[in-house]
């Protein structure tokens, strides 16, 4: 296997350094628009895991324009790459996808197309929804042969492996699948005061957080609801505990229902009153905006995306995990019959702590977490264990070799990263 790493910022650099402690691949190329970025990465894996002497190495760098298709197929063919993995922003997914299939190589994302136009009025879906355009392109990729993996993040990717685990093996019927994300992360300054600082791009947070959220529901397929919709308090495990989530889109609700057989299918976000505060206030002020404006700038007019601007003004989340404390929790919240024919709930989840990744990894705890479960997903695409073409969601493979290598020490090959599942009763969400 021939990695093409598309991004090496937060996420993209920490899929290298954790695919470093593998040996699944034969060559890892980390690319990225500021080429410096890109060899930043590959001097850090090397110095930590260097290849044997006169051996090819493992992890090299190369300059890329993911905006371009043509660009992608040029370094994927240049590098012979048989999987390109797509870890920049959605809105390079369409060049990313195209190149990858003109080059002949299978393609990983994390977060699909984006959907568009937005519904303005709640409990409508029109318009083009999350992957729309991609699953538009299957009979392309069925046709070539060729494995277009999307969603395969930590949410969008775990959350949809817990889903199809519990329909296999922990349920006879699902009420609902409800991906509830939570965390109780901060980030403070030098003098100790805790600021506003997202753990994750703020260009991706806003896409998710102020599109109206969507809904699958059985005999009525997919619906809308105003963003930050239906709060509720959840109990996140491992010392996180409660935290209000609401309704957010995401990709979990446009896959599930496509495999899995549910009667209800949610994503629930735990964003907090300030996060939600500064949201409503970009969008109020149209910073939310991706289309361009002309401005001032010391060089004369330049037209600036006011999303970018936004992006540009805050910090790095690549770059904040030393001034990080806390956990975060990515899971699923499964309500139905279990296998047993008595009421069931289960909450399964995978918890990352940030004081242990950076110490492990350098990598701030919410990118390390979303870049797990792709080198997992191609550690078992190169071993054969996960096979398939066209293009298709986590949940249409089998998903306990996932779990299983997932949660094996690394003393027996395995991740050593172990996933949780808690009983739960009505009780414990309020």
């Amino acid at each position: 296997m021939r990695i093409l790493l598309v991004g090496a910022g937060g996420v993209g650099d920490a899929i290298a350094k954790i695919a470093a402690r593998r040996d699944f691949f034969e060559q890892v190329v980390v690319s990225d628009y500021d080429l410096a970025r890109a060899e930043r990465t590959v001097a850090w894996v090397t110095e930590r895991h260097p290849a044997p002497s006169g051996a090819t190495p493992r992890f090299v760098a190369a300059q890329i324009d993911a905006s371009a298709a043509s660009d992608v197929e040029r370094v994927a063919r240049e590098h012979r790459v048989t999987h390109v993995m797509n870890a920049v922003e959605p809105k390079f997914v369409p060049t990313i996808f195209a190149g990858a299939l003109a080059a002949g190589a299978d393609y990983l994302d994390m977060a699909m197309s984006l959907s568009h136009p937005h519904p303005e009025r709640p409990h409508e879906q029109t318009g083009v929804k999350l992957g729309d355009e991609q699953f538009a392109a299957a009979d392309d990729w069925q046709k070539a042969g060729r494995l277009a993996l999307v969603g395969m993040g930590v949410e969008p990717g775990l959350s949809d492996v817990f889903a199809r685990y519990a329909v296999d093996h922990l349920f006879r019927e699902v009420d609902e699948l409800g991906t509830r994300d939570g965390a109780n992360l901060a980030v403070r300054d030098d003098a100790g005061n805790e600021i506003f600082a997202p753990s994750f791009s703020i260009w991706t947070t806003i896409e998710e957080c102020l599109n109206p959220p969507v809904i699958w529901e059985k005999g009525r397929g997919w619906f809308t609801t105003p963003p930050f919709s239906e709060p509720e308090t959840f109990v996140f495990p491992e010392g996180i505990g409660p935290v209000e989530c609401v309704n957010v889109e995401h990709e979990e609700v446009l896959l599930m229902p496509r495999w899995l057989d549910a009667k209800r299918v949610t994503f629930k976000y735990g964003l907090g009153d300030e996060f939600i505060g500064v949201l409503k206030t970009l969008n109020l002020l149209g910073l939310d905006k991706t289309e361009p404006l002309r401005v001032r700038s010391a060089n004369g007019p330049v037209m600036v995306s006011p999303r970018d601007v936004v992006a540009a003004a805050l910090p790095d989340p690549a770059t904040i995990g030393e001034r990080m404390t806390g956990k975060t929790c990515a899971g699923l919240w499964v309500t139905g019959t279990g296998v047993d024919g008595a009421p069931r709930e289960v909450y399964l989840y995978h918890v990352a702590d940030n004081e242990w990744t950076m110490r492990e990894y350098g990598s701030q705890c919410v990118v390390w977490q979303t870049a797990l479960n792709p080198v997992i997903a191609l550690e078992l695409l190169a071993t054969g264990v996960w096979s398939g073409t066209g293009v298709l969601g986590p949940e249409a493979f089998d998903a306990q070799p996932f779990l299983e290598l997932m949660a094996r020490p690394g003393a027996e090959g395995g991740y050593g990263q172990a996933w949780g599942l808690e009983e739960r009763t009505p009780a414990a969400t309020a």
